[in-house]
This record gives C-alpha cells, structure tokens and sequence, in this order.
C-alpha cells in the first residue's frame, strides 16, 4: 500500500512541477496575448447573441485568452491576460488557482471577466492580489439556446464568462481564482 502511495504522491509532483515550470517558461508577451485577447473577444461576440451590446455597457473587461488546467488528485491553473478599458489594454493579469479532489486530466479554457462598475474595476485594480469569493464575488452567468444576454437582469458588479473550444462551459466557478497584475 506504501508502494502504492509513494507512486501516486510521486506522479502529483511530477506533474505539479512540470505544470508549474511549464507556464513560466511559455510565458507570452504582450503581443501575444493583446492578439489572444482580440481573438478571444470576437469569439465572446459571436458565440454569445448580443454579447457586443453587453460589452458597450461594461466598464472594462478582463480576458485570458488561454487557462490551462492540468489535475491529477492536485490540479492546478495558470493563463495570462489583459484588462482593457475603453477597448485598449491598459495592464496585463495572471490568474492561477489550485484545486484537490477528484480530478485527473488537462484542459484549456479562455475566461472573460466583466466589470459592470467603477466601484468593483478599482477595487480590483487597487488590489495586489484579487481573489474571486474572498476580494469580490464574481457571477458566473448561464441562459438557454437561443436567449439574448441582454435579456438577462444582470445586477451583479463582476460577471465571468468561461468558454472552451467547443463553446461556452456552464456551471462553472471562478472562486478561489487568484488574479495578480504583472509586467509585459
């Protein structure tokens, strides 16, 4: 049984260092992730029926193009973005999170996060480390086939939108995501 436990303990840490070493070397620049963040905004557009009209009313937007997520009993994540105001980037983010539990696998996803408000965009950007569910609550919203975000009585001050490659994932959580400003 110790055999065992060693093996699996050994496979976690492997995979934890390798994924933790793999996102600082393969750190992008900030030309890399402006075009991920672009790419990533008309696809919000376009998957999203009146995401564009939703966007007009925010008062910033949050975008990690790409979070990759690699688990196995320990899981962690890590992507790089960027804040935009006014459809310009003004400062670049990371976001990383760890989890435990049942898990195994990877994936990738890309993440929208919306302010509705200046009170919760400069509470975030005052921050040195925004931590969602702890710093502020961000909605993860969910609607039906066919409905128009615009529809939606949306009152919340932060709202996350998470996709995958296949489309938009539903019940999905941002809690315990850390979101931390860096230089590019």
């Amino acid at each position: 049984m110790s055999t065992i436990r060693f093996l699996l303990l050994s496979c976690v840490a492997l995979l934890v260092t390798n994924f933790s070493f793999s996102t600082t070397a393969s750190a992008a620049s900030a030309t890399e992730i402006n075009i991920g963040v672009t790419e990533t905004l008309k696809r919000f557009k376009t998957d999203i029926p009146g995401g564009e009209q939703f966007l007009k009313k925010a008062n910033a937007v949050l975008v990690f193009p790409s979070v990759i997520k690699v688990g196995f009993g320990i899981g962690g994540e890590y992507g790089e973005g960027a804040l935009q105001i006014g459809g310009k980037t003004v400062a670049y983010y990371s976001t990383a999170a760890a989890s435990i539990g049942l898990q195994m696998g990877a994936q990738s996803k890309s993440l929208v996060v919306v302010f509705m408000n200046n009170e919760a965009l400069k509470h975030f950007q005052s921050s040195k480390g925004w931590k969602a569910g702890v710093d502020g609550s961000v909605a993860v919203i969910e609607w039906g086939v066919g409905e128009d975000i615009n529809t939606i009585d949306i009152e919340d001050p932060i709202i996350g939108f998470v996709f995958s490659n296949k489309g938009l994932m539903f019940n999905l959580t941002l809690e315990g995501s850390k979101f931390t400003k860096i230089e590019k």
